[in-house]
């Protein structure tokens, strides 16, 4: 009986190690799939739709070299982004793959719009975003989404090169061209600078002259004033981004980000005049001499900044793209050259989306 005894109780010791040992394990495995999370892909995103098989009489057409482009589409701002995602289709035989980053309560919304209209061949894939990623990085900000630019390399992990453009945005030429924009070498992105020919020193209402860096970080701040960085140097408009996303992964692009964000929640380090998107700051102390330019056509900006025409008819037409930044969007009551936008606006077939016009304007192409 003493031998059956000490027999039992060396299986009850073995039974509660292997326990032991398979919990250890369990938390182990655990911790490493948070830390793939965090690492790999930091965003949790679940990609929804597959992209959808070409069809032939397209494929035929259309160049072989596939174009990913990223657009962020938040659900009161959806209307935006398909207008955006259409003028860049109907521009271009290439082959566009659209990378579409939402919440999760805006995804149906989405696809019903994208596959009940004539949108419906559009090759793209819709992308959860996950909010929790900013925490600790960002004060309360309701545009989460305008972060997503941040993420590139987990937005498109197969991609060498992307194009990231704002959902206020149309396209007037083949993307292609944008696409091919001549990085130098050690550069992970190309952006238009706000004192090319086009959009120098323009006024931002309530911020002054908001053209160069110091319209957008605090000089008073000692951390800022540590980086050297010239006040006068020109600032770049982070709206329409060509990226090298193999550069980007290589200097840890998005780290670097974060820790400007993180920091800025302690210290507040952006300009107190800051008019414009609070994604612009970090990108610039990151990308301060380090990055190339885009043909200022390709950015042509600040439509939104008034409600008047800061542009010529002509001069609209000729632009490959015009950008909507600012307070006035193009699907709301006043906006330059709206009627412009409206044509590559598809209306929402659930009608939770809707223009709001207050009078239309006659648009004389010359």
């Amino acid at each position: 009986m003493s031998l059956r005894k000490v027999n039992i109780s060396i299986l009850i010791v073995a039974v509660v190690i292997f326990l032991l040992v398979l919990h250890h394990n369990f938390l182990g495995l655990s911790d490493f799939l948070k830390r793939e999370l965090t690492d790999a892909n930091p965003l949790g995103l679940q990609p929804i739709d597959f992209i959808p098989a070409v069809p032939q009489r397209l494929a035929d057409e259309r160049n072989d070299k596939e174009i990913s482009v990223v657009i962020a589409a938040s659900d009161e701002r959806l209307g935006g982004a398909i207008a955006a995602m259409n003028s860049i289709y109907h521009h271009t035989r290439s082959n566009v793959v659209f990378h579409i980053v939402t919440l999760n309560d805006t995804v149906d919304h989405l696809r019903l719009w994208l596959s009940n209209t004539a949108l419906k061949n559009l090759r793209y894939r819709i992308l959860d975003f996950d909010p929790r990623v900013l925490e600790g990085k960002i004060e309360v900000d309701p545009q989460k989404l305008t972060f997503a630019r941040f993420y590139l390399p987990s937005l498109v992990p197969h991609a060498e090169k992307a194009i990231y453009v704002d959902d206020d945005v149309i396209v007037q030429d083949d993307i292609l061209e944008l696409y091919n924009t001549p990085l130098k070498p050690g550069h992970a992105a190309a952006f238009s600078d706000d004192c090319d020919s086009i959009t120098n020193k323009v006024a931002v209402r309530g911020a002054g002259n908001q053209y160069n860096y110091i319209g957008f970080l605090d000089y008073k701040k000692e951390t800022i004033r540590k980086l050297a960085m010239k006040a006068n140097t020109c600032s770049f408009n982070p709206g329409v981004i060509v990226a090298n996303l193999t550069e980007w992964k290589l200097q840890n692009i998005t780290k670097q980000l974060e820790k400007w964000m993180a920091l800025n929640v302690v210290e507040q380090l952006y300009s107190r005049t800051l008019a414009g998107s609070i994604t612009t700051p970090p990108l610039l102390i990151v990308f301060y001499k380090q990055h190339s330019s885009i043909d200022p056509m390709w950015n042509v900006r600040h439509l939104g900044s008034t409600a008047g025409k800061r542009y010529s008819p002509q001069f609209v037409k000729a632009a490959k793209l015009l950008h909507w930044n600012g307070h006035f969007k193009p699907w709301g009551r006043t906006a330059s050259y709206a009627e412009v936008w409206e044509r590559w606006y598809v209306p929402d077939p659930t009608g939770k989306f809707s223009l709001i016009r207050r009078h239309s304007e006659a648009y004389e192409a010359k």
